[in-house]
């Protein structure tokens, strides 16, 4: 697919609203097969993308943007992962509510809370408590029934189903994808990101989302290694096989269930700088990845690397990453990465222990966990960063 569109809207973004383009060079971008122009969610712990490029090239830019927009608010807030034992459908029409009145140039059909008659600034929560009958446990369909009605403009009488046809602006059937993220990993996610925009803006942030982005500027209160242990369990989830013990979810008791299968296929980088050539900081290091990796089918493989790889050592369910390694020279991480394309199978997520001084890829489509030392920096603005303190 061609993502001339999306790559010019980018651009106008970053021009005219910094923050909102700066935010979006950190997503991945793939290509989206709906029948929306665009999509957003959190896949194996990685904020993503998808575009319909014929739907969002035939929108006109100011809507291109407004919709770029909107995905972002989804994701700073956090709505896919909010929805918890909600029904879908009324929680994609909350979520919308939420957050369209503070765009401007929305498509028209666009939902807003006065055609609900509801009044503007609620979260999504408080929409959703008046779409759906706290009673209600939603219809065979999915489908909460309603106290609001959008034809009328008002509440009716409680029994009758909320407005199956309002549409969102964009895909949220990609939300699903989000379940496989544990909530306080993705949270670390996007605020890594709400971190780099904001530096790269010079603090110029929106007013409307300005309180929320304050928020998660503030110190994270996870532990480095909870951080870790869930990045590496959201990554690792790949393979299927079936089992009785779970119903098929067409089948029913004929056939049997599908049970993912969790492999863990790492590729670890440790930066041989003077910064992480540090004894306690390789055996915590070392600890961690040894912890989560006990009891799976576990392979390792480590690469120490300065300017080039200078080693490699594979294992499997143990680590011995503590040695120092005098590597010397400058740091280039681009190498590791490089490595990584050409591993058979191909890993399912980079960890690099590193300052992060020094050149990186400007995307990469592996999850990346950044593990900075106490002084050091995220060199990109895509993957996960957390600190390494001991």
């Amino acid at each position: 697919m061609s993502y001339q569109d999306i790559e010019n809207a980018i651009v106008r973004m970053l021009k005219r609203k910094p923050f909102y383009g700066s935010f979006l060079l950190g997503l991945r971008r793939v290509a989206g097969n709906g029948g929306y122009p665009l999509g957003v969610t959190v896949r194996d712990g990685v904020p993503t993308m998808a575009v319909n490029a014929p739907l969002f090239g035939a929108e006109p830019p100011l809507v291109q943007e407004a919709l770029l927009e909107h995905g972002i608010k989804h994701l700073i807030h956090l709505h896919m992962f909010r929805r918890k034992e909600r029904n879908n459908h009324d929680w994609d029409i909350a979520c919308d509510l939420a957050i369209n009145p503070s765009i401007e140039n929305l498509p028209a059909d666009a939902l807003l809370p006065g055609a609900f008659k509801m009044e503007e600034g609620l979260a999504a929560e408080e929409y959703y408590a008046l779409l759906v009958d706290p009673f209600d446990t939603g219809s065979m369909k999915g489908y909460g029934t309603g106290k609001a009605s959008r034809d009328s403009g008002g509440k009716t009488d409680a029994g009758e189903e909320v407005d199956q046809s309002a549409p969102t602006a964009d895909d949220h059937s990609l939300w699903e994808d989000a379940d496989a993220t544990p909530m306080r990993l993705a949270e670390e996610v996007i605020k890594g990101m709400v971190r780099d925009a904001f530096r790269a803006c010079d603090g110029e942030v929106p007013g409307d989302i300005r309180q929320v982005v304050e928020g998660m500027l503030a110190p994270s209160p996870i532990p480095w290694h909870q951080v870790l242990r869930q990045f590496v369990a959201a990554a690792g989830r790949t393979g299927r096989q079936t089992t009785w013990m779970k119903e098929h979810r067409r089948f029913a008791h004929m056939t049997p269930g599908i049970r993912k299968k969790r492999r863990l296929n790492l590729l670890v980088g440790i930066d041989v700088s003077d910064s992480t050539n540090i004894i306690e900081l390789r055996e915590a290091f070392a600890r961690e990845l040894v912890r989560i990796s006990r009891g799976r089918e576990a392979r390792i493989t480590v690469l120490y690397a300065n300017s080039r790889i200078q080693r490699i050592d594979s294992f499997r369910g143990s680590l011995q990453v503590a040695e120092i390694y005098e590597g010397g020279g400058f740091t280039d991480l681009r190498p590791v990465f490089e490595y990584a394309r050409t591993m058979h199978p191909l890993p399912a997520a980079i960890i690099y222990l590193t300052d992060g001084v020094g050149p990186a890829p400007e995307r990469m489509e592996f999850p990346t966990l950044w593990v900075l030392t106490q002084e050091g920096e995220q060199p990109v603005p895509w993957g996960v960063e957390v600190r390494l303190e001991v």
